[in-house]
């Protein structure tokens, strides 16, 4: 599958897109004709006061957040305005594989979540004239950008709600991502990003794959064989058919440039390195809830961050998926993108729809 066929709404369904012209980044470069592409649900009321903004997650779309919304799911259209929008570099947005040169390829220019946040931020303020949001939240980089907003605009997130993720990124993370990058660069097919196809750079992401099936679950997972409770039949079985199904149709440079927004997310740029006045600044009601077994994002050091939010708790969902528990699988669906329904992995806790953080997210808050 090419990138043309990957980043299609035909596989991630219909956008919008948000022009933002000639949108100066934090990097000190303008991006000329910049674009985030996102999705509505729901309508919004009269008062404008029932809006969920719900950003994505390193590797993915506003697809991906889908699964969380209906009738039957934690977020119901019937009842909320739920915005998904895009990030820069996500294949739908301005990225490196859709922005003519001088800027395509390896030569886009550096992202921060920042300028994710100013962007979804002029689309909520001046397209929808939305001065205040109900809640916030997002797993793993969709937290980052939940941090972002709290801190960047406190008088307007009433809630935040971010899910197996930091505020800043600890130096263990850091070293993470800069690893799977260094994958991908290290395929000479990469070509220091002005490769033709994706494809062109497959064993890079075989490589990035076989490093996310490390860092990405846990020991027990892998000790316990919890894959076979999901359909795969054998170790090597699921490391084909999961880790490098999921990420050989995307393109490399878009996840080497969102996984350098992810090892620079940092929302204490806002006061000069401190943290603590950073995350005192949030007048959210927030509620942190990291993922148990999570390497990327241990619960300890969410709670260090939780701890330094005024009007904040603390709560872990416990589950051998670790930094996955947010995919929701279980024995009847295989791959992520079957995960039609947010029910409980095997030793999973809080992630059904009768549970907190339950079908009703701002009210659990």
């Amino acid at each position: 599958m090419s990138k043309a066929d990957y980043y299609s709404e035909a596989n991630h369904g219909p956008h919008e897109i948000f022009e933002l012209g000639d949108y100066e980044l934090e990097c000190g470069i303008t991006l000329p004709n910049a674009k985030i592409a996102y999705k509505t649900h729901g309508t919004l009321n009269e008062a404008r006061d029932n809006v969920v903004l719900f950003p994505h997650m390193w590797s993915g779309t506003p697809k991906a957040m889908e699964i969380f919304i209906g009738h039957d799911r934690p977020l119901d259209p019937k009842k909320y305005f739920i915005i998904l929008p895009g990030q820069f570099a996500n294949g739908f947005s301005s990225s490196p594989s859709n922005t003519p040169p001088p800027f395509n390829g390896g030569a886009f220019p550096n992202v921060t979540i920042g300028d994710d946040v100013r962007a979804q931020h002029r689309l909520v303020t001046e397209h929808f004239e939305i001065e205040r949001l109900e809640l916030v939240l997002g797993w793993s980089m969709g937290a980052e950008q939940t941090y972002e907003w709290a801190v960047r605009f406190p008088d307007m997130v009433k809630r935040a709600l971010p899910f197996a993720g930091t505020a800043k990124t600890t130096p263990h993370d850091y070293i993470f991502v800069r690893s799977h990058e260094d994958a991908f660069k290290s395929d000479p097919g990469w070509k220091n990003g002005f490769y033709k196809d994706q494809s062109d750079v497959h064993e890079g992401l075989r490589r990035h794959a076989q490093i996310w099936s490390v860092m990405g679950l846990c020991p027990d997972f892998y000790n316990k064989e919890a894959w076979r409770e999901v359909g795969f039949t054998s170790l090597e079985d699921f490391l084909h058919r999961f880790w490098e199904a999921y990420f050989a149709p995307m393109d490399p440079n878009n996840l080497i440039w969102m996984g350098w927004k992810w090892r620079h997310g940092d929302v204490s740029r806002h006061t000069r390195g401190d943290l603590a006045a950073a995350l005192g600044r949030i007048k959210a009601k927030t509620y942190v809830v990291p993922f148990s077994r999570d390497m990327f994002f241990p619960p300890a050091d969410c709670e260090a961050e939780q701890k330094l939010i005024p009007n904040s708790k603390f709560r872990v969902v416990d589950s051998l998926w670790a930094h996955f528990a947010m995919f929701c699988m279980n024995p009847l669906r295989a791959g992520p993108d079957r995960c039609l329904h947010p029910r409980p992995v095997s030793g999973t806790r809080r992630l059904s729809a009768g549970s907190a953080p339950g079908r009703d997210l701002s009210r659990a808050l």
